[in-house]
C-alpha cells in the first residue's frame, strides 16, 4: 500500500503567499492584505475579535513617511486624534483597505503602493508622485454605523450599547423613547416613553425597521432619509408633533427601553401568548407534566369568568398537559412557557370553548368567545422522559402509553392517540440495554404501536406517514399481514397501485381467507379499473386532437400549393 502523502504542519502552510483580506498575524510578522500591494506589519495585538466595518467612525492616530523615513504628518505631532467614516472615500484607498482589519487599540504599520495611495500626481509638495507609503496607525476606537436597510436610507450609530442579543420581532410590543429633529435641529416629536406593535409601527417607518435591528437598553441616532420619513408630502403640524416639509431628513435619537415578547402559539395564528415577565431557564413542561398556576381568565368585554391562585389561602390552578383537562389554547401555551413566566394569552373560540355555552367558576363563557388569560407559571414537574427511565420502566410507560393511544382512538381523537402511540415507541426505540426476554417486550410493542399508529395516519389523511410507519413494521416482521394491507391501502391513496396490488397478494399468499385484504383488493381492482378509464380518454383526447391538427396543416398545405406564388410588382 502507498504512503499517504503528510499534511505540512499548520506554521507551513502560513508561509504559503497567498494574499488575504484579513491575515492573521503575530506581532513583527508582515503580509499582504488583498492583491493590490498594500501590506501590514503587526506591532502590538489588539483587544477581542470585532473589527469596523464600512461606514463605522475611526478614531486614530497616525505618523506618515516615506520609504526613507521622511515624516510627512502626524496626529501624534498635532496631539489630536484622526476622526473619518470608513469606506466613504474620506481617506486613500490603502487606509479604507487596511483599517477595516484592525482591532480596537491595535497598533500596524502599513506600506501603500502609490496605486492605493496619491498616484502619479502624488501631494505636492510633501509627497512625491508615485511615491510607496508607510503610516504607523493606532485603532483608538470606533462608533458602529450601519446601513439598516443597505440603500443608504437609514443610517444607525450606536451611542450606548444594548444587553445581550436578542432583537425585537414584528409582533412584540416595544417600549421606547425618541426625539426627532429636521437637519436644522429643529425638534418635531419627542416621547419619553410610548408602546407600540414593532409590525403597526410609531411615527416614521424608520423607527419600527431600526427597532428590530436593536437590543434591550440600545441607544441609537438615526439619519433618515426622505423615503423612511414622510416623503415627498412631509407631515403637517399636530397638538404634539411639528411640521416635517416635504423630501425633509431627520435626525432620530432612539433607545429601546424594553419590550414584550408576542408569539403564535399555533401556527393558523389563533392562540397569541405575550409575555409580560420572563421566566427562569431553559426547561418548559412537556406532554403529561404536571403543571400549577396561578390564572385570570376574561371575556373580551372584561367579564371575570375564572380566578385561581391569587389569593393567600387559595390553591394554584393545577392540571396534567395533554391530557384533556382545560381547553386546547390553555394547555398548548402552558408547554410553551418557562418557570416564573407570566403571560397574557388570547384565544380564539376554535382553541377555547368552541361553539358551546360553557359555565365556568365566576360567569359563563358564551357560544363562539374568544377568551383571555393571564397565565404565571409557579411550578411544574415533568414526565419522566426515557432516558431518565431503567428498562422495565421504559416497557412499562411504552405500554400505558399504548393503551391511552388506543382509548383515545375509540374515541375518534386520531391526532392525540397517534402522539402516545409515538411516545410509546421512542421509549423502546433503542433496546441494546435490554435482555432477551426485555427485547421480545419491546418488539412486540413496537409493531402493535407502529401499526396503531398507521391506522392513525390513515384516518388523518397522511399517506406517506403510514407507508413509513408499516415499512418500520415489515423490516421486524416480514409476513405481517395488517402491515401489509395498511401499507396497501396507503398506496392506494397515494396512487402507487403496483406497490399496492404486490403488498396485498402478498397479504393474500399469507393469509388466504383475510376478509379484509379481499375487500381491498376488490377496492383496488376498481381504482385500476377507474385509472385505465381515465387514461384511456387522455389518451384519447390527445390523439384526438393530434389528428385535427395534423389534417388542419395537411388541408393548409393543400391550399398552400394550389395558389400561385405572388412577387411584388412594385419592384
Amino acid at each position: 500500500m502507498e504512503e499517504d502523502f503528510d499534511m505540512p504542519p499548520a506554521d507551513e502552510m502560513n508561509d504559503f503567499d497567498m494574499p488575504d483580506d484579513n491575515p492573521v498575524l503575530k506581532v513583527g510578522e508582515e503580509k499582504e492584505i488583498g492583491k493590490q500591494g498594500l501590506k501590514k506589519k503587526l506591532v502590538k495585538e489588539g483587544e477581542g475579535w470585532d473589527t469596523p466595518e464600512n461606514g463605522d467612525e475611526v478614531e486614530v492616530h497616525y505618523t506618515g513617511t516615506l520609504l526613507d523615513g521622511t515624516k510627512f504628518d502626524s496626529s501624534r505631532d498635532r496631539g489630536t486624534p484622526f476622526k473619518f467614516t470608513l469606506g466613504q472615500g474620506q481617506v486613500i484607498k490603502g487606509w479604507d483597505q487596511g483599517i477595516k482589519t484592525m482591532k480596537k487599540g491595535e497598533n500596524s504599520i502599513f506600506t501603500i503602493p502609490p496605486e492605493l495611495a496619491y498616484g502619479e500626481s502624488g501631494s505636492p509638495p510633501t509627497i512625491p508622485p508615485n511615491a510607496t507609503l508607510q503610516f504607523d496607525v493606532e485603532l483608538l476606537s470606533w462608533v458602529s454605523v450601519k446601513d439598516i436597510c443597505k440603500d443608504g436610507g437609514i443610517f444607525k450609530k450606536i451611542l450606548i450599547e444594548g444587553d445581550k442579543w436578542e432583537n425585537p420581532k414584528d409582533l412584540d410590543e416595544v417600549l421606547v423613547k425618541f426625539e426627532a429633529r429636521l437637519e436644522d435641529g429643529t425638534v418635531v416629536a419627542k416621547s419619553d416613553g410610548v408602546e407600540f406593535t414593532v409590525k403597526e409601527g410609531y411615527f416614521c417607518p424608520a423607527i419600527a425597521k431600526a427597532v428590530k435591528t436593536m437590543k434591550k437598553g440600545e441607544k441609537v441616532l438615526l439619519t433618515v432619509k426622505p423615503q423612511y420619513g414622510f416623503g415627498e408630502n412631509g407631515k403637517p403640524a399636530s397638538s404634539d408633533e411639528g411640521t416635517v416639509p416635504p423630501n425633509a431628513s431627520l435626525q432620530i435619537t432612539l433607545e429601546l427601553v424594553s419590550w414584550k415578547t408576542v408569539s403564535e402559539v399555533t401556527d393558523d395564528k389563533k392562540v397569541i401568548k405575550k409575555t409580560l415577565k420572563e421566566g427562569e431557564g431553559y426547561e418548559r413542561p412537556n406532554e403529561g407534566a404536571i403543571v400549577k398556576l396561578k390564572l385570570i381568565g376574561k371575556l373580551q368585554d372584561g367579564t371575570l369568568f375564572i380566578k385561581k391562585g391569587h389569593d393567600d389561602d387559595e390553591e394554584l390552578f393545577e392540571f396534567r398537559t395533554d391530557e384533556e383537562q382545560v381547553i386546547e389554547g390553555l394547555d398548548t401555551t402552558v408547554m410553551k412557557m418557562k418557570k416564573g413566566e407570566v403571560a397574557w394569552v388570547t384565544i380564539a373560540p376554535e382553541y377555547a370553548f368552541g361553539s358551546s355555552e360553557s359555565k365556568q367558576e365566576l360567569a359563563v363563557v358564551p357560544p363562539n368567545s374568544t377568551v383571555f388569560y393571564e397565565i404565571e407559571l409557579v411550578s411544574f414537574e415533568k414526565e419522566k422522559e426515557s432516558w431518565d427511565m431503567n428498562t422495565q420502566e421504559k416497557i412499562e410507560g411504552a405500554g400505558n402509553k399504548k393503551e391511552e393511544g388506543n382509548a383515545l382512538f375509540k374515541a375518534g381523537k386520531y391526532l392525540r392517540a397517534s402522539k402516545r402511540y409515538e411516545k410509546a415507541a421512542k421509549y423502546i426505540e433503542y433496546d441494546s440495554s435490554f435482555d432477551e426476554e426485555e427485547k421480545k417486550q419491546a418488539k412486540a410493542l413496537k409493531v402493535t404501536c407502529n401499526l396503531n399508529n398507521a391506522a392513525c395516519k390513515l384516518k388523518l389523511k397522511e399517506y406517506k406517514e403510514a407507508e413509513k410507519l408499516c415499512t418500520k413494521v415489515l423490516e421486524l416482521e416480514s409476513r405481517n399481514v395488517k402491515a401489509l394491507y395498511r401499507r396497501a391501502q396507503a398506496y392506494i391513496n397515494l396512487a402507487d397501485l403496483d406497490l399496492a396490488e404486490f403488498d396485498i397478494k402478498k397479504a393474500l399468499e399469507i393469509d388466504p381467507d383475510n376478509r379484509d385484504v379481499k375487500l381491498e383488493y376488490k377496492t383496488l381492482k376498481e381504482k385500476v379499473k377507474e385509472y385505465n378509464k381515465k387514461e384511456a380518454k387522455f389518451y384519447g383526447n390527445m390523439f384526438a386532437k393530434l389528428n385535427k391538427l395534423e389534417t388542419a396543416e395537411s388541408n393548409k398545405a393543400t391550399k398552400a400549393e394550389a395558389e400561385p406564388m405572388s412577387i411584388d410588382s412594385k419592384a
